[in-house]
C-alpha cells in the first residue's frame, strides 16, 4: 500500500468555535494518503472543556479543566464515506469510553448521509458514583449526536462535494 503522509500542527476549523464550544482545540498528529485508494487517515489530539456537572466534580479524579480524546478517522472520498473511531485519554485508569462512526451516503437516495454510532462506557472505581457518572456520560454523547451529524454532513460536503439534504 503506497502512503503520502504528513503531520501537523493545526489545520482547519479554529477552535473553540460556534459549531462545538466545548472543543477548545483539535491538534492533527497524523495524517496519511494511501495514494492508491484515495483514503486519508487522520489522528487527531482534541482538548474539549471538562462538561461534568460541579456538583460531581468534587470528587477529586473529576476535578479537572479539561478532557483528551484521540480520534482517528478514515475518510474515502470516492465511495463518499467516513469511519472514526475515538476514545478518551482521560481518566484511564477509572473510565473507559470508546465510540465508533461510520458516515456514509445512503442507498435510497445519494444526496442523504446515513450514520451510524457505536459507543461503550465503562466506569470503575468510583463506588456508588460508577452508574451515576455512566448514566451522565451516556445521556452527553446521545444528546451530541445531533450535532455530530450536522457538523459531519457540512465537512463531508466540503470534502467530497456531497450536497445536503433539505
Amino acid at each position: 500500500m503506497a502512503l503520502a503522509s504528513r503531520s501537523s500542527l493545526s489545520r482547519g476549523t479554529e477552535y473553540p468555535n460556534p459549531m462545538d464550544k466545548n472543543v477548545i482545540s483539535v491538534k492533527i498528529v497524523e495524517e496519511k494518503r494511501d495514494v492508491s485508494t484515495g483514503i486519508i487517515y487522520r489522528k487527531r489530539i482534541a482538548i474539549c472543556q471538562n462538561v461534568i456537572p460541579e456538583m460531581l466534580r468534587k470528587v477529586s479524579i473529576l476535578k479537572v479543566p479539561s478532557i483528551q480524546l484521540e480520534e482517528e478517522s478514515w475518510l474515502n472520498p470516492q465511495e463518499r464515506n467516513m469511519a472514526m473511531r475515538s476514545h478518551c485519554l482521560t481518566w484511564t485508569q477509572y473510565a473507559s469510553m470508546k465510540e465508533e462512526s461510520v458516515f456514509r451516503e445512503s442507498t435510497e437516495n445519494p444526496n442523504w448521509t446515513e450514520f451510524i454510532q457505536r459507543g461503550r462506557i465503562s466506569i470503575t472505581g468510583a463506588g456508588f458514583l460508577n452508574y451515576i457518572l455512566e448514566t451522565f456520560a451516556s445521556t452527553f454523547l446521545r444528546q451530541g449526536a445531533q450535532k455530530g451529524i450536522r457538523i459531519m454532513e457540512m465537512l463531508l460536503k466540503e470534502q467530497c462535494g456531497a450536497p445536503l439534504a433539505e
